[in-house]
């Protein structure tokens, strides 16, 4: 009988421990998603004159994805993924604005039924991320825009000090770099996967 209660007393403590880690850790991720949904979006610039943000991880289970994020949820579904296999999901937005002044240029347009002369001005203007292309005619303007940019995403782990010792994980970033210099990076968010 003493021998049974023994490994009962075993057990129950290791079941205890066990649980007591587990809200432990249960605790600290809930902890750190309440700080990373009051934190806003830290928006800066790089040496290179680069927008960039820097964002904490939001850290969810999927049903809790699911929940707070059905349309993204849904989203996921409609491109045929399995949402159970997916380790981050993650969203930026980027604003692209630049400000323009380009001379004009006329052009004649010759048109054979009736040998007219038309005139239409033109303008072009371009760099390496954005390319303006654009018709002035008599009573319109037409006018093509296209950006290109590249957004450079990092994530990593910020370990917790203690004194000059760092250990664990306290949080994770994530860090947005926009090459296109017109770009501003507006917001972003990331949410990891347990």
């Amino acid at each position: 009988m003493r021998k049974y209660l023994a490994i009962y007393a075993i057990v129950a403590t290791a079941v205890i421990v066990v649980g007591a880690k587990y809200l432990l850790k249960e605790n600290a991720r809930l902890e750190n998603n309440n700080y990373a949904l009051i934190e806003s979006v830290k928006t800066y610039r790089t040496k290179a004159d680069e927008s960039a943000a820097s964002v904490q991880v939001l850290r969810l289970k999927v049903g809790e994805y699911e929940e707070l994020r059905a349309a993204d949820a849904e989203r996921i579904r409609k491109l045929k993924i399995k949402l159970k296999r997916l380790e981050s999901a993650s969203k930026s937005v980027t604003k692209t604005a630049v400000d323009i002044t380009v001379p004009l240029r006329d052009t004649v347009i010759l048109r054979d039924t009736l040998r007219l002369h038309d005139t239409v001005r033109l303008f072009r203007w371009r760099d390496s991320w954005v390319t303006v292309d654009g018709v002035i005619d008599k009573n319109s303007v037409s006018c093509s825009v296209s950006s290109v940019d590249t957004l450079h995403q990092i994530i990593h782990r910020i370990p917790r000090r203690f004194l000059f010792f760092r250990y664990g994980t306290k949080a994770i970033r994530q860090e947005i770099v926009s090459s296109n210099p017109h770009t501003e990076v507006v917001y972003s968010e990331v949410v990891s996967f347990r």
